[in-house]
């Protein structure tokens, strides 16, 4: 299956975008999904740095373990499950627009699914990811904005 991918323009630099969306710690506040996260790893996030995020799917919470394995600030990162039925790999993009004073952030998130997360991904996964992804840029939108000096 593709990847589900989604855009959206931001009314701050992209250091500022980058530095917000890449800090495990604000998902919750932006991701109507995430319930918890948790760093692993200690000090600052890196490549190869591990969060175990939390999330609402359905009516259950599962628990992964995502892997950082690319992060150039503040164009990109990537990162990917490493365990679980259902492991997510995002990748996210920011591009500067107009004078550099805002951006344009695309998220892209795809599954490995492994045994009963094939089923997962069918049925509920997806369908929620599809559904969450624009609300959820949205709403990052709305903090980022609303915070901008």
């Amino acid at each position: 299956m593709s990847a589900i991918t989604e855009s959206i323009d931001i009314a701050r630099r992209p250091e500022d975008v980058f530095s917000y969306v890449t800090d495990p710690s604000h998902l919750p506040e932006w991701q109507e999904s995430a319930v918890a996260v948790r760093q692993v790893d200690e000090g600052p996030l890196t490549v190869g740095s591990r969060v175990v995020v939390t999330r609402r799917m359905g009516r259950r919470e599962m628990s992964t373990t995502m892997r950082i394995d690319a992060l150039e600030a503040p164009r990109s990162w990537h990162m990917h499950g490493v365990d679980g039925p259902v492991r997510g790999e995002v990748t996210g993009r920011i591009e500067p627009l107009g004078d550099g004073e805002r951006s344009r952030l695309t998220l892209s998130v795809d599954f490995e699914a492994h045994g009963i997360g094939k089923l997962l991904v069918a049925l509920v996964v997806r369908p929620q990811v599809r559904k969450e992804m624009p609300a959820n840029e949205e709403t990052l939108k709305r903090v980022l904005e609303g915070s901008a000096a």
